[in-house]
């Protein structure tokens, strides 16, 4: 066999390992790092541990501050061809919330994008999320219930309330108290670790 033939051989097989080893993480600020150094968010922590665990997956990290599911939506077609993720883990909503956007919106904004990662081969991991008491018990129930009612609709797992263990916790906030600080990410790594490696297997 010839030089040129094995090296295309070899690089069509680097292509195709390539392809099923992306994780694209579609989120907002909570994913993007705001406020602190990009090594020291979640995702970065997520990468590590996947290091660790000598698995041949990659993160991408598709998250921008002030996303809306909306814009997420905008952009996914996009990611899709460019990264033809194995998996596509979804955190968007909080800003919907925080803008007292509609529910019925947003389920359909996130219901679209799980559809169009579904059609795209990917698996589908949903990140829940909360956003704070002082929006009305009503508005508070029907926005976190959108991703209990997507989980159960679409069949796909949902990571509970990811900031659940941390929101509340003074000394892992940052001073807005609607950001965790560097000192929460490992505890949301961990977190979204033990639903996102049963995945990966």
């Amino acid at each position: 066999m010839s030089r040129f033939l094995c090296a295309v051989i070899i690089s069509l097989i680097s292509m195709s390992v390539s392809a099923k080893s992306v994780i694209v993480v579609l989120g907002d600020s909570i994913s993007a790092g705001y406020g602190i150094e990009v090594d020291q968010g979640w995702v970065a922590l997520l990468q590590k541990k996947l290091f660790k665990a000598n698995s041949d997956y990659s993160i991408s990290n598709e998250s921008i501050s002030g996303e809306t599911t909306a814009g997420g939506l905008a952009r996914i077609d996009r990611i899709l061809t460019t990264h033809k993720p194995s998996v596509v883990l979804i955190e968007l909503g909080a800003n919907d919330g925080l803008r007292g956007l509609s529910p019925v919106v947003m389920h359909n904004n996130l219901a679209e994008i799980v559809a169009r990662a579904r059609k795209a081969d990917a698996k589908v991991l949903l990140l829940g999320m909360k956003i704070p008491p002082n929006y009305g018990k009503r508005y508070v129930d029907l926005f976190y219930n959108v991703y209990l009612q997507l989980s159960k609709e679409q069949g796909i797992p949902l990571v509970p309330s990811i900031l659940e263990e941390v929101a509340l916790v003074k000394e892992l906030m940052q001073a807005d108290g609607l950001h965790p600080n560097a000192k929460a990410q490992p505890i949301i790594a961990d977190k979204i670790e033990a639903y996102l490696f049963p995945l990966l297997k």
